[in-house]
């Protein structure tokens, strides 16, 4: 046989150019002689490991390396570098666990430790457990120095994305990324990965025809564009977060999933593939796979505050509550922004003002988002609703005198400031700031309505309060409630075709609207004609 140093140079050489089915053909002839040359055996599987990486077609030749690498392994089963080998083509395969076995045994086998604490790091990466793989970095850097540019760019994502918040560890972060630059020459990997990266130009003329197709409507031959730059690159997340998006957009939402997994499988830490997902999932109202991703998301960036404020809106729809609340409150708790945080306090506030019932933590919240954005009217008039929820009348009235300090022709303010004294039996105040709501703002329909209801149940002033609902119904034709009032007062003045008319339209508008329970309205209409 072949002196082992020719046969490497010739397979070298065959390898070189582009001639990779040759040389595994030369191998397997060479093996038909020789069939337990372990050094073949290993030839033979970095071969099929190069072919199955440049055609980027998944399984089609991991399989074969594997046995390939597993024949020599039993010749040599000492031998730390093959189980290295093998655990590098299991991590392709997608078998992340076994691929950490063989990892770990090559670690105890004193081989590649570098490099093995590096892939365990890059699996444990896609099984989202990123602070375990921050802890296989630094181990993997703790046995290597120039060749280690790879490893210091992974530490310096793994830094940027737990704690991009956290300026120490940002600037950490930093220094590993000048550290990437300064072994990049020793690195040899690192340099066929950026080599690599920098074919990225070829395909971008591809990505520009792609959006103009779709800017004119073209979709069919925009998505041929995009899958052909893919067959041209397939191994960059990018390609597949843009061919995802297109997906969203046109309505082809399963698809766009599909191609967003494939872009987090390449690239565990690319957030525009999270953020693409999570937002096709809550497109399709699948709303339990849109938390999970967002679960996972916010394991990469715990201290995102617009992650936490976005589940919990999904935990709030699915009616889990108190997983809702728990969100918004690490959501205010990290405070990225003022308004934003007031808004997100304004929402919490809602929830535990309607639905939780607990109105002082409401109030809390309120005047959390009152401090936070001491100008915002809506945070008055819930406050100030919530205090009188409460009880407290003293102070809404104090919250609502504040409001119209800063703006006096507000007829919101002065409509719940109605609403107020009309809770607190002040009937001439209440009539007052009605009729200033309805000064500043004549299209103002509830003020109308509220006025109205004063007129007939308080003051039992007919003709004033069918006036009164007669303006709100034409500022809102759709107004059930107006309606239901007309359909009272006619009732009192015991005009009951007409009230009956109103009753009914009252029903009729009702179910678009949903304003009032419609077996009050019901009720009343029945009672006409008994």
């Amino acid at each position: 046989m072949e002196d082992i140093k020719k046969i490497n140079k010739k397979i070298d050489k065959m390898a070189k150019a582009g001639q990779i089915q040759q040389a595994i053909e030369y191998c397997q002839t060479l093996l038909l002689h020789e069939p337990s040359d372990i050094n073949l055996h290993i030839r033979l599987g970095d071969l099929y490991l190069d072919w199955h990486l440049d055609v980027y077609q998944a399984k089609q030749y991991i399989d074969e390396a594997i046995t390939e690498y597993q024949k020599a392994a039993e010749v040599q089963i000492d031998n730390g570098v093959i189980y290295y080998k093998i655990g590098l083509a299991l991590y392709h395969k997608g078998e992340l666990d076994k691929a950490i076995n063989y990892f770990n045994i090559a670690i105890e086998k004193g081989v590649n430790l570098a490099q093995c604490h590096y892939m365990i790091a890059n699996c444990l990466k896609k099984k989202d457990r990123f602070q375990d793989a921050l802890h296989q970095v630094n181990l993997a850097l703790k046995h290597c120095f120039l060749n280690s540019s790879r490893i210091h760019y992974s530490k310096h994502r793994l830094l940027n994305m737990l704690y991009f918040s956290d300026k120490k560890k940002r600037m950490l972060s930093f220094v590993e990324l000048v550290l990437s630059y300064i072994t990049l020459p020793f690195d040899k990997e690192a340099i066929k990965n950026l080599k690599d990266k920098a074919k990225w130009f070829k395909v971008l003329p591809v990505m520009i025809k792609a959006d103009s197709y779709l800017a004119h409507g073209d979709i069919e031959l925009a998505f041929a564009c995009y899958n052909s730059a893919i067959d041209e690159m397939p191994g960059f997340s990018a390609l597949y977060v843009a061919l995802g998006d297109m997906y969203r957009k046109t309505g082809k939402l399963d698809e766009a999933i599909v191609e967003y997994k494939m872009a987090l499988w390449i690239d565990a830490l690319n957030h525009s593939a999270y953020a693409g997902l999570v937002q096709a999932y809550e497109e399709l109202g699948d709303y339990e796979n849109a938390i999970a991703y967002y679960q996972k998301y916010i394991k990469i960036h715990p201290n995102n505050a617009v992650l936490h404020s976005n589940i919990a809106n999904l935990y709030f729809m699915k009616g889990e509550t108190d997983a809702a609340v728990s969100h918004y409150q690490s959501a205010i708790a990290i405070n990225p922004k003022p308004d934003w945080t007031s808004i997100v306090a304004q929402t919490l506030g809602y929830i535990e003002q309607n639905v939780i019932k607990n109105v002082d933590c409401a109030i809390g919240n309120y005047q959390l988002a009152n401090a936070l954005t001491p100008k915002e009217m809506d945070v008055y008039i819930s406050l100030g609703s919530a205090f009188y929820d409460n009880e407290d009348y003293d102070n809404a009235l104090i919250v609502y005198r504040r409001a119209l300090e800063l703006e006096p022709n507000n007829s919101k303010i002065h409509c719940n400031l109605g609403y107020l004294y009309w809770g607190m039996g002040e009937l001439d105040e209440a009539i007052k700031e009605y009729g200033l709501s309805i000064k500043f703002d004549p299209l103002y329909d509830i003020a109308h309505n509220n006025l109205g209801v004063i007129y007939l149940d308080d003051l039992v002033q007919l003709q004033k309060a069918i006036e009164c609902f007669n303006s709100a119904i034409d500022c809102n034709p759709n107004y059930a409630l107006a309606y239901y009032n007309l359909g009272r007062c006619y009732a009192l003045k015991g005009e009951n075709v007409e009230a009956a008319k109103y009753f009914q339209t009252a029903l009729d508008v009702n179910n678009i609207t949903n304003e009032i329970d419609p077996a009050d309205i019901q009720e009343k209409l029945n009672s006409l004609f008994n």
